[in-house]
């Protein structure tokens, strides 16, 4: 398991803030904190481009052991990431976010 999962806790509400600021950058990357959860929509040019970023993703949350909710349409995913166990947004949460968005810059 990723050290980075280990021994977590929800952050504090400052926290999520400094975290989700540097998670989006400069470049407002679209990640946004809705209803508890970290929430951002990606958008494709077909259902093939859209599944190919699904199985990747499905394949860094296993390795990460951490899997998001998604929820996808032809030319669209929406992903959202929490942590059941901790009840709220974890540093993995923000670590996962961050590898997803990873998969789409080459």
């Amino acid at each position: 398991m990723n050290p980075i999962h280990q021994n977590r806790r929800a952050l504090s509400a400052t926290e999520i803030v400094t975290q989700l600021t540097q998670l989006n950058g400069d470049a407002a990357q679209g990640w946004k904190l809705i209803d508890g959860s970290l929430e951002k929509t990606y958008t494709f040019a077909n259902f093939h481009e859209t599944m190919a970023f699904v199985n990747a993703l499905a394949w860094v949350a296993h390795q990460e052991d951490h899997h998001p909710d998604l929820a996808l349409g032809y030319s669209r995913c929406n992903v959202r990431f929490n942590t059941h166990d901790v009840g709220g947004i974890s540093v993995s949460d923000f670590f996962c976010a961050a590898a997803v968005d990873a998969l789409l810059k080459a």
